[in-house]
């Protein structure tokens, strides 16, 4: 697909907020708040500003994970660090992760127009950036901009969640449709969301009979039309940043953040492939 303009903010955008994932520092920030293993110090702090949530809203709001992954971290993870106590640590250490991926000066005129994004989203049905959005603005420039890019990602992901439900997807079935266009491979993700070989082949099952992908795995004409159709609906759920930026505000924050996110990936802090699809911009 040619890529849109809301599309290309996500692309230029998106590894300036998955360093989170990634950077040493996080999950370094996660054990000595008191979590225990990448995923519970995942969970925890992409959900902390939603409270103390449990297994049954975190499995709900993220929608691609399997449950029993989702129930293995929370509530558990609360009980040795409070949301609040999570979210500070994780700002904290994605600031120190980012002033030594990019430096740490110059970045202000960027987060400056990411902030401007940010502050135009919508939160109709979109629990997850609403919440982040609600998160006190902090002092540091990185931090700010890590922010700044965090609300927007999770602003494109709860709308992306809400075209798939409204195509007849499940978090796992959008997944394979990802998978079915060449997006991403099998390898790259069900590692990272906890499926089962069983709940993976009772899915792809589903789609085959509904005709979406073929005996291979590979979508069908009619799984390609409902594939355009999510992204779509997708980029048009997402296009209020893009309004607030408008054309010339656009083209200065992707000619700032471009080289930025290049240099994440080139240098490895990012690796592709990558469970969440994002390419070199």
């Amino acid at each position: 697909m040619t890529a849109s303009p809301a599309r290309r903010l996500w692309a230029a955008v998106e590894p300036l907020h998955a360093v989170v994932y990634f950077a040493p520092e996080t999950a370094a920030a996660a054990k000595e708040a008191g979590l225990r293993g990448y995923w519970m110090g995942y969970f925890a702090g992409r959900l902390a500003p939603l409270g103390a949530i449990g297994p049954a809203a975190a499995t709900s709001v993220l929608f691609g994970f399997a449950p029993a992954m989702v129930a293995r971290a929370l509530p558990d993870a609360w009980s040795f660090a409070s949301p609040v106590d999570v979210l500070l640590s994780r700002l904290s250490a994605v600031e120190t992760a980012l002033s030594r991926a990019l430096g740490p000066s110059g970045l202000d005129e960027l987060a400056s127009l990411l902030e401007q994004a940010a502050s135009a989203c919508h939160f109709d049905g979109r629990p997850l950036a609403a919440a982040w959005a609600a998160v006190p603005r902090p002092a540091g420039v990185l931090a700010r901009l890590w922010l700044a890019a965090t609300v927007l990602r999770e602003h494109r992901g709860d709308g992306h969640v809400l075209a798939a439900v409204h195509a007849g997807l499940t978090g796992l079935e959008t997944t394979l449709t990802h998978i079915g266009d060449g997006v991403i491979a099998r390898g790259d993700v069900q590692p990272h969301r906890g499926w089962s070989d069983t709940d993976w082949e009772s899915a792809v099952s589903r789609l085959v009979a509904r005709g979406l992908l073929d005996s291979s795995g590979r979508l069908t004409v009619s799984g390609l039309e409902v594939r355009r159709r999510i992204e779509e609906d997708t980029d048009r759920l997402a296009a209020a940043p893009l309004e607030a930026l408008g054309p010339a505000g656009l083209a200065r924050l992707l000619e700032l953040a471009v080289p930025l996110s290049r240099a994440l990936i080139d240098t490895g802090v990012i690796p592709v492939p990558n469970p969440m699809g994002v390419p070199r911009p």
